[in-house]
């Protein structure tokens, strides 16, 4: 199941349940935990099912009944999955007789699941965490959920299909009010972002804010995708600590759901500690709320310098001058608990530990006692990359933030420096109120830090694999536009065909007879259309001439690639782009020339069929010209439809271009294979430059303004889309005279 697929199925899901609710008596709040509890379930019976015949080879036959079950429980220690009592799975559940009362199913599974979950201690590691408040609900409306998540598409769904689904669905939540406006749930562009910069593969892992838990989950992707390991085989724990009690229910469920193991308590970080890992940690992350007031000095005192918990090694922030509200009487307060975090994070950490984690931008350069205590990070050292994120990154606010990153082992060689990357205008529209990272952005900023650090071979690695993947897309152009040209060999031969029989007297008067005195069919319209035929197939000529020696260029471009061996060199990679960048302006004017062609013969077939009335004529091949359009035009995502003939044409130019542009990002950027400063987006500025300036962390203050070159994309992009809106607005244009042309002649037809 591709990322395309996904999303549709993710969505389709989400409109079934949101309609659903609709119909309901429930609110957002009240049916988000009955929705992802069943989620949940779906997903660990998933996971269950993909083990168990495994897990069954090692029972015996004679084992039966409760001693069977006894062993299975006992073989799904140490697995990526959790062992479900068998009125707990969900195939007992979606086959229970009609007038079962679900809800009390439901909720016994839930009880079961969470008395047989447990950790090699006997600690039951789901108690109280799961959903149960289903006997108050609709049966009907229960019934209808548990069909809706055990479709077939779900049922088979391999990797990690249903965790991305879970967290989708806690994003929705989010959106759609629930979960306290969904202060708990981190996006993943920027968890992702985190966890490729700190590399959290091993020993302990702390979240002191953890919400959902969707920084250990993200971990547990990053030691099986990158790492190429399973989380179960892999030296590491997970610690996090929630303020409150329903995200850290949904914390332990998504760990679960995850097939992974942690220990999430219930706490304040603020004046609670319960995990006691000062200086322990290996990797601290952690997403805090932002700019909180009210935090009584009283109770942390105790946390600063040398004293006993030790947890604000530079001090206290900034004290507020009077309490209001709801912390009147409460004492002294301080006025912005941004800085607490901030040493919290950094005070966790061992002597060789890293922190990433999510902050308000306004900390980067917040005065007076702030800036005392970001003095101190920085002369420690231990400040290792620091990146601004823009709006729209978060789902329930649009502000912008940064990413923080500590690292206590740094190397000596960059003690003295700081990584200041500005990554406010990398993004990408999922919507007009959200943004998020492509995989390629988060891949070429993680290059970043990579080359900072001397990691020179994973920068050469992740330009081998941009080279890959267009030779996989040029490798398929010659059969997707072979497809292509058929279809349009099919309707241009139909067109031809018909322009024939306009030139034909006794056709044309046999139509005018059929529809009638308004028949419409005049001497003009029919040469019109001839002449229409007539520049386009002399356009043709052009586009198919464009798109034949496409597919010559594509070739020794597809042979080169084909050529270098994995473990090639940074030179000849860089000599290789070379040569896709020489050839990906072709590319760009056969995909031009491609949906050119498309359109054109499209816009003639439109014209036949209204103008002239062609359904009417005998000669006119109504079911090519049907299957052609049906291939030429894109699909219907939203009806799940396969992608077109066009489609595929279209995706093999515009992906192969693509990749192509992603090693240009690169290598524009980094010419050498080595750290460079770049004007706009990056530079490694040191400990006195950042003092001159305040010990301000932030990154556009070091950065500067881009300097657009030739050869950027962003320019070229830009024009194009600008000519694409042009001419699709000249179109509608065209179509809006036509319209009113044709009101206009009925108006008078009406009145004469």
């Amino acid at each position: 199941m591709n990322y395309q697929e996904l999303k549709l199925l993710e969505d389709d899901l989400w409109e079934a349940a949101d309609q659903l609710r609709a119909n309901s008596k429930l609110t957002a709040s009240e049916y988000s935990m009955p929705v992802l509890g069943l989620i949940f379930l779906r997903h660990a019976t998933t996971r269950f099912n993909d083990l168990l015949p495994e897990v069954e080879k090692a029972v015996p036959a004679r084992a039966t009944g409760a001693l069977r079950e006894d062993r299975l429980k006992l073989g799904f220690q140490g697995k990526a999955a959790i062992y479900l009592p068998e009125t707990a799975r969900y195939d007992y559940l979606a086959a229970l007789p009609a007038g079962t009362n679900v809800g009390e199913a439901i909720r016994d599974a839930m009880i079961a699941i969470e008395a047989s979950v447990t950790d090699q201690q006997g600690n039951k590691l789901l108690e109280g965490a799961l959903p149960k408040d289903y006997l108050g609900l609709e049966q009907d409306l229960l019934a209808e959920l548990i069909k809706i998540f055990n479709r077939p598409a779900l049922q088979t769904a391999k990797g990690d299909v249903f965790g991305r689904i879970y967290e989708y669905f806690l994003n929705q939540f989010a959106q759609s009010g629930a979960q306290e406006g969904g202060e708990f749930f981190t996006p993943p562009s920027l968890v992702r972002m985190i966890v490729n910069v700190i590399e959290p593969d091993h020993g302990t892992v702390l979240d002191p804010a953890c919400g959902s838990a969707g920084m250990f989950v993200q971990t547990g992707h990053f030691i099986e995708e990158v790492r190429h390991k399973h989380t179960v085989d892999t030296d590491i724990t997970f610690y996090g600590q929630e303020k409150a009690d329903l995200n850290s229910k949904l914390a332990r469920m998504n760990l679960a759901v995850h097939g992974l193991e942690g220990q999430i308590r219930i706490g304040n970080t603020f004046y609670e500690d319960h995990h006691q890992l000062l200086g322990q940690c290996d990797f601290v992350m952690a997403n805090p709320p932002f700019n909180v007031d009210g935090v009584q000095v009283a109770k942390i005192k105790s946390q600063v310098g040398d004293h006993q918990t030790g947890r604000l090694p530079f001090g206290l922030p900034g004290i507020a001058t009077k309490t209001k509200g709801k912390n009147k009487g409460d004492g002294e307060t301080i006025s912005n608990a941004n800085s607490l975090w901030i040493q919290y994070f950094y005070s966790y950490l061992n002597d060789t530990g890293r922190a990433g984690f999510v902050m308000a931008s306004s900390a980067s350069d917040a005065g007076n006692k702030d800036k005392d205590i970001r003095q101190k990070l920085v002369e420690s050292g231990h400040v290792d990359v620091m990146m601004s994120i823009g709006p729209k990154f978060f789902y329930t606010r649009s502000l912008p933030c940064t990413l923080w990153f500590f690292d206590k082992g740094k190397p000596e060689d960059l003690l003295d420096t700081v990584l200041m990357i500005d990554a406010r205008n990398v993004y990408t529209v999922a919507s007009a109120r959200s943004h998020v990272f492509s995989e390629e952005q988060l891949a070429n900023l993680t290059a970043i830090t990579w080359l900072y650090r001397g990691e020179h071979d994973r920068f050469t690695a992740l330009l081998a694999s941009y080279h890959s993947k267009a030779g996989q897309y040029l490798a398929t152009m010659p059969e997707r536009l072979a497809a292509d040209g058929l279809q349009i060999k099919a309707l241009t031969h139909a067109l031809r065909d018909f322009a024939k029989a306009t030139e034909d007297d006794a056709a044309v008067a046999a139509v005018r007879e059929k529809l009638g005195e308004e028949h419409g069919i005049t001497d003009e319209a029919l040469t019109h259309f001839r002449s229409e035929l007539a520049k386009l197939e002399q356009q043709a000529a052009s586009w198919d001439a464009t798109l034949a020696q496409s597919l010559n260029d594509a070739k020794p471009l597809q042979d080169a690639i084909a050529a270098l061996p994995d473990n090639a060199s940074f030179a000849q990679r860089k000599a290789l782009q070379d040569k896709l960048d020489e050839a990906n302006p072709g590319l760009k004017t056969a995909l031009a020339a491609l949906e050119a062609r498309h359109k054109g013969w499209l816009k003639l077939l439109e014209l036949a069929e209204k103008s002239l009335r062609a359904r009417q004529w005998a000669a006119f091949d109504g079911d090519a010209t049907r299957d052609a359009k049906k291939a030429l035009l894109p699909r219907d995502a939203k009806k799940r439809e396969k992608p077109t003939v066009r489609d595929l044409g279209v995706e093999a130019f515009k992906r192969a271009s693509y990749f192509v542009a992603q090693g240009h990002w690169l290598l524009h950027r980094f010419s050498d294979g080595l750290y460079a400063d770049v004007p706009g987006l990056c530079k490694a500025v040191t400990r006195q430059e950042i003092a001159d300036n305040d010990y301000s962390l932030t990154p556009g203050r070091y950065v500067g303004a881009s300097v657009g070159g030739v050869g950027d994309d962003n320019g070229e992009a830009f024009v194009t889309r600008m000519r694409e809106i042009h001419g699709e607005l000249a179109d509608l244009n065209a179509k809006a005279m036509e319209l009113a042309a044709a009101i206009q002649t009925r108006f008078v037809e009406l009145f004469e």
